[in-house]
């Protein structure tokens, strides 16, 4: 099988579009705060491989920096994901987690994740960007706690699930912490809270994407047909 058997259009296609966070991170209970360990490699491309939206990991393209947001420029740099393994915390960028409100790819992963890890914090971030803003995210917690945020900011179908003061209250976020994130639950429309900063105090200094110095590892892969699908049709009119 080649590279992009499930793909329609050339590698060198130009990509409409641009993301920003666009990951899911695992995080297992650990003993203290103290700093992620380097990325395991080995592990990194074992979790990687066992998202559903990859059907084979063809390429280990080496270390990269989890803080840089991957840009896709052409078809064949939508095959790049992300994947790391840091001690307790394990994380994936995979351009096939985008959405358009058609689905939710996160919550489907997250879904998944939630049955494999029933005792870790599941949180996903998702930010698209297509002549408008769309955006996912989740948190999941252990005691069940969670809140699934989806839609098109600004505008309609803005869809909340789940119970975002549950997952605070879980959390121990104080007000004091919820305005320093910029953090208002309270916002005229749904679309306005800032969802994706409620999901980055789940993880605090656990979160890989957002320090600097954290190493994760490049993968080209093959995408599952129906990752494929999606993201021909997300990605280019």
């Amino acid at each position: 099988m080649t590279a992009n058997d499930f793909w329609t259009s050339p590698a060198d296609r130009i990509v409409r579009g641009s993301m920003g966070h666009c990951n899911l991170t695992v995080l297992e209970p650990r003993p203290g705060p103290g700093a992620l360990p380097v990325n395991e490699a080995a592990r990194a491309a074992e979790f990687a491989s066992s998202i559903s939206t990859v059907e084979e990991i063809l390429e280990d393209a080496g270390p990269c920096a989890a803080l840089h947001t991957p840009e896709p420029g052409t078809r064949a740099e939508l095959d790049i994901i992300q994947a790391g393994a840091w001690g307790p915390a394990l994380g994936v960028s995979d351009p096939a987690f985008a959405g358009n409100g058609n689905d939710t790819p996160l919550l489907y992963e997250a879904g998944a994740l939630r049955e494999r890890f029933p005792g870790a914090r599941i949180v996903g971030r998702v930010h698209f960007h297509g002549g408008a803003d769309h955006t996912e995210d989740i948190v999941w917690l252990p005691d069940g706690a969670m809140f699934h945020a989806s839609g098109w900011p600004g505008d309609e179908p803005f869809v909340i699930t789940g119970d975002p003061e549950a997952v605070i209250a879980s959390l121990g976020l104080t007000a004091e912490m919820l305005e320093d994130a910029g953090i208002d639950l309270e916002e005229d429309e749904p679309g306005d809270t800032e969802w994706a900063a409620l999901a980055a105090l789940a993880l605090g200094h656990a979160d890989p994407w957002s320090r600097p110095g954290i190493e994760a590892t490049a993968f080209r892969v093959r995408h599952t047909e129906d990752a494929v699908g999606t993201m021909e049709d997300l990605y280019f009119i």
